[in-house]
């Protein structure tokens, strides 16, 4: 073991020089490491050697994550669900009669064309994206050639069913999920999920889920990623219909955590709705209890004034909030904040950007202020190689397992296991990063043995985690919301003084 002990410090001092000489050296440096290292015997045997930086990291995780002191007893989750139909993206655009051509987003989807246009453009840059497809009728035949593709898989869809899916998978943990439950979904769900009656619906909502592989090419467009693209044309979603059911269910269930998702969907609905609807969720929220923490789940927009009135309304009521790097860049390029002339991140995003995004959030709309009126004090962000937890210094507890068991299971639930599974994962974070963008930084450093970084910036801490990536991911939808789930699990919020 020392001498596993003395290679992990050798490397992280040779890739601290690295970075003052070229701040990406350390990552393909790293690369190179991961996939040579397997390849490396011990001395004296002829059996392989498992990677020593994962190895390390993966027993630092197993030392770091234990169980929050006030552990949550029920949960309430809402309000998106879904059936997810689970395709390969390039097989069934084939299965569509379309051709591979060039990528160009939209915002919203009208014509099969459009669908291959934002497949492509996504597709490139290996980022997950969800749209809404306004035809209701060349929808459902997408849905039934979906369907009718070899390969096609049923699972549990919905940000809100997913994370209640994993929440219930602790015995301990009592979860009400309320959302648009048809009977398929209805059947798929954990016996242990709480579904009032009045979610309960005649039909199901299907989502198609499309996924592409890392490497996968089509045309001129090769995915530097395994990902997905989604599309619905989801109409109780998108209203968010039931969200005052959702609330008023509150009452009776007696939630210690509320968890809400699915307004991302409204986007879809066009500017007339979705402000209407806004005011009306801002003031369902509203009546929720003030000890409940409420979380809030992102996912994939594109409308920036939509995403600027859920930052300037909804965000300061909320007191945590899950997101990635899409969506934290979203965020700030449609409220005006830190980094916002980025037009994309180039490859992992530079951790000192994401971090001066994460402390404008809860500066500008968060309680980093203790005379701020913001509840905002939790920030989970997670990509592809790392995550961090930001808190309000004296609202959280138990950040380290936290942000450790979110990246535990990205790396276990993308390979399909239980567990993590050293020869399936690559590191791709990098070891060596600055605290800020901009000076005055900190120069910090991973210790793979001990593998979560902490530092401070005024009253806000990060804390930063490596993520040991699934080399061949065998389904990526849900990701977001495992890691959300887990890392809720694992903290607990600091008692406030009585007054």
């Amino acid at each position: 073991m020392w001498r596993k002990a003395v290679l992990v410090a050798v490397l992280a001092l040779v890739m601290g020089y690295l970075y003052h000489t070229d701040p990406q050296m350390p990552t393909r440096m790293l690369d190179y490491i991961s996939e040579s290292l397997p390849q490396m015997e011990l001395s004296g045997s002829s059996e392989p050697r498992p990677p020593a930086l994962e190895e390390a990291i993966a027993r630092g995780w197993q030392t770091l994550i234990t169980a929050p002191a006030r552990r949550w007893a029920r949960v309430a989750v809402g309000v998106n669900a879904c059936v997810d139909v689970v395709v390969s993206g390039v097989g069934l655009l084939q299965a569509l009669a379309l051709e591979p051509g060039s990528g160009r987003d939209h915002e919203v989807l009208h014509t099969k064309e459009d669908l291959k246009e934002a497949f492509v453009h996504y597709m490139g840059k290996g980022a997950a994206a969800e749209r809404f497809f306004s035809d209701k009728e060349v929808f459902q035949r997408i849905a039934r050639a979906a369907a009718e593709y070899p390969g096609a898989q049923l699972y549990v869809g919905g940000n809100a069913a997913l994370i209640g899916q994993k929440l219930a998978s602790n015995p301990e943990l009592v979860v009400l999920l309320c959302g648009p439950v048809g009977p398929k979904l209805h059947e798929m769900l954990d016996e242990q999920i709480v579904v009032p009656p009045e979610s309960l619906q005649e039909t199901d909502e299907f989502h198609l889920i499309l996924e592409y592989k890392s490497g996968e090419q089509w045309g001129s467009s090769r995915a530097p990623q395994a990902n997905r693209f989604i599309l619905s044309h989801d109409v109780s979603n998108g209203e968010m219909s039931t969200l005052e059911t959702f609330v008023a269910s509150l009452e009776d269930f007696q939630p210690d955590l509320v968890v809400l998702s699915g307004l991302h969907m409204m986007e879809g609905m066009g500017r007339d709705l979705w402000e209407e609807r806004l005011k009306e969720a801002v003031v369902a929220i509203s009546e929720v209890r003030n000890e409940v923490p409420i979380h809030l789940e992102l996912a994939s927009m594109t409308d920036r004034d939509y995403m600027n009135r859920i930052l300037q309304e909804v965000m300061p009521i909320m007191n945590s909030i899950g997101l990635n790097e899409q969506e934290l860049l979203f965020l700030a390029q449609s409220g005006g904040g830190p980094h916002a002339d980025l037009t994309s991140w180039d490859r992992i995003p530079d951790v000192g950007r994401v971090s001066d995004i994460l402390l404008w959030i809860l500066e500008q709309h968060g309680r980093a202020d203790p005379e701020s009126e913001a509840d905002l004090t939790r920030i989970h962000f997670h990509t592809l190689a790392y995550h961090i937890l930001a808190t309000v210094d004296g609202h959280w507890g138990n950040q380290e397992a936290a942000v450790s068991a979110g990246a535990r299971v990205a790396s276990s639930q993308a390979c399909g296991l239980q567990d993590v599974d050293i020869t399936k994962v690559i590191l791709k974070a990098p070891l060596t990063f600055h605290s800020s963008f901009s000076e005055p930084r900190e120069s910090l450093v991973v210790d793979p043995s001990r593998p979560v970084t902490v530092w401070s910036r005024g009253n806000v801490s990060f804390h930063l985690t490596p993520v040991l990536v699934c080399k061949h991911p065998l389904r990526t939808v849900g990701l977001g919301d495992a890691i959300s789930a887990e890392g809720l699990v694992f903290s607990e919020l600091t008692p406030r003084p009585e007054l």
